[in-house]
């Protein structure tokens, strides 16, 4: 099988996760090397399922007011693919592991905008929170989580956007606040707005249950609607700044809807996603999860 071998040591299968050939420290040290593509038909690969990917998008959100955002799902997958990828355009990746979002984004260009998408424990905080372009975190669940977002992001970096994840499929394994724990999600979202200024509330996130559709999208819909008129208009700094709602003939602040993956990001979309998260149409499959027991937030 070919292998295309890094200058900072690293072996990478041609389709699969790389296989570490040195230690964490020196991936590390090694921020300025510059990243190899992968063999051309790779490339191409890449590049045609982007653009295909990207014209789905646009079919499916022709009535949208505002460009929906793309995040490549790039967990496993090597440098390689990721760096194709950039140079083909794409700048939102998402991340399930704190230690792989790590590794990436020290050899990765610094203008990639990372999304952390797996499941934050709080003893992981201050790694996230210290990677300058973490661009968003879409699985808060916790006031204590926020709390150490927000003590260990820096104030020379930018405010961390925060997304809270929203149970919508009342699935036991499946991460998040119940839907339709109002006071729960309120509270939550309150404690972020007013105790946490290192972070912005931008939207809410699901991941949903396998064939559940418009159904899971519908429920994180009216839930973002509740909150909305439920959070104070005029306090804090909170919702996404380039889009707004009109309500009662007024603009009123929106929170984003991060929804859909590979299988249903059409479906998403035409329900009202803004984000949309795509892994295997785009990279191809991956191999098995390192944990089997934590729910990824792009699974097909």
């Amino acid at each position: 099988m070919r292998a295309t071998v890094l200058d900072f040591g690293i072996i990478i299968n041609r389709y699969h996760a790389p296989i570490r050939a040195r230690t964490m420290s020196t991936l590390l040290s090694s921020s300025t090397t510059p990243v190899h593509l992968p063999p051309s038909e790779r490339v191409t690969e890449l590049q045609a399922a982007l653009t295909d990917v990207r014209a789905r998008i646009t079919a499916a959100s022709s009535s949208s007011r505002r460009t929906p955002t793309l995040v490549a799902v790039s967990k496993y997958k090597p440098l390689t693919d990721v760096r194709a990828s950039y140079d083909a355009g794409q700048r939102d990746f998402g991340e399930n592991y704190a230690q792989e979002l790590v590794e990436k984004a020290a050899v990765l260009p610094r203008d990639v905008r990372w999304h952390f998408i797996g499941t934050v424990q709080s003893n992981k905080a201050k790694t996230l929170a210290g990677i300058e372009n973490l661009y968003a975190v879409q699985t808060l669940t916790s006031t204590k989580v926020a709390d150490a977002l927000n003590r260990h992001r820096a104030a020379e970096h930018a405010p961390l956007r925060v997304l809270v994840q929203l149970n919508t499929s009342a699935e036991e394994a499946k991460g998040g606040i119940a839907a339709g724990a109002d006071e729960e999600i309120v509270q939550l979202a309150t404690h972020v707005i007013r105790a946490c200024p290192r972070l912005r509330l931008v939207g809410l996130m699901t991941i949903g249950a396998p064939g559940g559709g418009e159904n899971d999208f519908t429920v994180l819909r009216e839930a973002r609607d509740r909150l909305v008129r439920m959070l104070p208009d005029d306090e804090g700094a909170w919702g996404d700044d380039e889009a707004v709602d009109m309500e009662d003939g007024r603009e009123r602040r929106r929170l984003l809807l991060s929804m859909g993956m590979s299988a249903d990001f059409e479906l998403a979309l035409r329900a009202g996603a803004d984000v949309v998260r795509v892994g295997t149409s785009i990279f191809g499959g991956r191999p098995p999860k390192k944990d089997p027991d934590e729910p990824s937030a792009e699974q097909s």
